[in-house]
């Protein structure tokens, strides 16, 4: 999978599954490139969030929402991810 295909899949599975305003996915791996556990394939995301569903909860709640939607590609395409809801 490469990243474009990768970040369409998140963003239509956030899209889908929780109410967001906006959705911005920035590809990071390029900031890991040199790091020991860097592994092909797998890639650095930065997820911001525009969502009042997601800011009534806590921060531990919010993530862990994302985190149960993007299970399958956290497992198998997704080394590092970066969640910040605003």
């Amino acid at each position: 999978m490469d990243i474009n295909e990768l970040i369409a899949i998140v963003k239509n599975k956030l899209l889908n599954q929780i109410n967001i305003e906006s959705i911005n996915i920035e590809d990071k791996s390029f900031l890991h490139k040199n790091h020991k556990g860097n592994q092909e394939g797998k890639f650095h995301l930065k997820l911001v969030l525009r969502s009042n569903e997601l800011k009534q909860m806590n921060k531990i709640e919010s993530n862990k929402k994302v985190y149960k939607i993007l299970e399958k590609e956290l497992k198998d395409f997704i080394h590092s991810i970066q969640i910040l809801i605003i």
